[in-house]
């Protein structure tokens, strides 16, 4: 095929966003520009024919994801300006046949997806004896939030066919590099360039990784590595939306403004001031854990104080959460510890040893249990958990990317609701 392809996937639902988009991503370096399946369902064939006449040097592809009546939604779509048509490899060999002659009819090439074949290798020799001209290894975005990526599955295609082999699903720099040396001759990007907000700087990133991919070297992260690092990224709002508005504590604020913490929870349970359990939590804790303390929702006498916020330094652990009141606030302000609490009071009460270390409890109106991960900033405080750690920091990750570019169309003098169109999704 000579050099690797870059193909921008365009997946919005606004055609406007869609062609200034594209417009950044040509710039970087793109190839092949994507009508994204959100596109085409929200903007139906206009979409393929806006970014056709706009960019008449590109390769335009649509993303069809054809499941039947494949002959009629191939014409549709080379009709509309689409040169590259993408059906969906599970679907019946008559329906890739059918696409097959369509593409041959319009003088359009049929692109297979292999999303959620049984047997990516296996069927991707039989779509090219079918007819396909390309097939592509595909992680879809649910799939990926839970880790899963198409490297593995490439190198098992490339083995089996001659004709040109694209991929997709959460290609950053290094893993395009990597697919570039593993077989992939398309490269799909989607969100890692369509949601930053430099959409050509991360194009032309994409494009110097695979036309240079000898001088990138990616290797898979460790998974708890890769948490930590996200939800650093990332804002407490941003984690939320990334788990449907759930996950929020109430009623606790930041005692020392300006500071946030990560890391995995270590539950107290305590009773009426009683400060014995949550001092004793902190040798139990240290670096990448958050001491989460219920004081049963009693604010008139305080848990915590300058003293064992001390200690928490002395441990490194990242930060304190506490259903209930704090002392010493002066003391622990110069020490800028992250610390959240519901109340602040002068009392302290006794250490009389009642309550549990990491036993599940409540805090906040969240449920925590050990190991949970905790995001807090100034925002507030968030529970994600455990078993959700890695889908929810990759689903946050995505929205703050998506924040980033409406921050950036916002900043060339744009309004929220232009951007977002509000005005043609509100409810009639």
């Amino acid at each position: 095929m000579g050099p690797p392809i870059l193909q921008v996937a365009l997946d919005l639902v606004e055609t406007d966003r869609a062609v200034q988009i594209a417009d950044e991503a040509v710039a970087g370096g793109a190839d092949w520009l994507e009508a994204g399946t959100p596109l085409i369902k929200s903007e139906g064939m206009h979409a393929i024919s806006r970014l056709s006449a706009s960019f008449p040097g590109a390769v335009i592809g649509a993303d069809m994801k054809t499941a039947d009546t494949g002959a009629m939604e191939v014409e549709m779509a080379a009709k509309a300006g689409a040169r590259v048509i993408c059906v969906l490899g599970i679907a019946d060999d008559e329906v890739i046949t059918e696409s097959v002659r369509a593409g041959a009819q319009y003088g359009v090439r049929i692109m297979a997806d292999l999303l959620n074949t049984p047997d990516p290798a296996r069927r991707s020799r039989e779509l090219e004896d079918l007819g396909v001209d390309i097939v592509a290894v595909h992680t879809g975005i649910d799939q990926q939030m839970s880790g899963a990526h198409p490297l593995d599955i490439l190198s098992r295609v490339v083995e089996q066919v001659s004709i040109p082999v694209a991929v997709a699903g959460g290609l950053d720099a290094g893993m395009a590099a990597e697919a570039v040396r593993r077989g992939a001759g398309i490269l799909i990007i989607g969100g890692w360039i369509t949601r930053s907000a430099d959409v050509t700087g991360s194009a032309r990133r994409i494009r110097d990784s695979i036309d240079h991919p000898g001088d990138v070297v990616w290797q898979a992260p460790d998974r708890n590595d890769e948490i930590f690092s996200i939800f650093s990224q990332v804002s407490a709002p941003h984690v939320t939306d990334a788990m449907h508005r759930k996950g929020s504590m109430q009623d606790l604020f930041s005692v020392c403004p300006g500071t946030r913490a990560v890391g995995r929870a270590v539950t107290v349970q305590t009773f009426a001031g009683d400060w014995a359990k949550p001092v004793e939590a902190i040798d139990l804790a240290g670096p990448g854990e958050v001491l989460v303390i219920n004081n049963d929702h009693t604010t008139h006498v305080a848990p915590w104080g300058a003293l064992a916020t001390i200690s928490c330094v002395n441990r490194k652990i990242e930060g304190v959460v506490i259903d209930g009141a704090v002392r010493d606030v002066d003391d622990i302000r110069g020490l800028h510890y992250p610390l959240w609490a519901t109340a602040l009071v002068p009392n302290a009460g006794e250490p009389k040893g009642f309550g549990e270390i990491n036993a599940e409890i409540s805090c906040g109106g969240q449920t925590v249990r050990p190991g949970d991960w905790i995001i807090a900033d100034e925002s507030g405080v968030v529970v994600v958990p455990r078993e959700r750690a890695y889908e929810v920091a990759r689903r946050a990750l995505e929205v703050r990317k998506t924040e980033e570019r409406v921050r950036a169309e916002l900043s060339r003098g744009k309004t929220l609701a232009g951007v977002m169109n509000l005005l043609r999704w509100e409810k009639k």
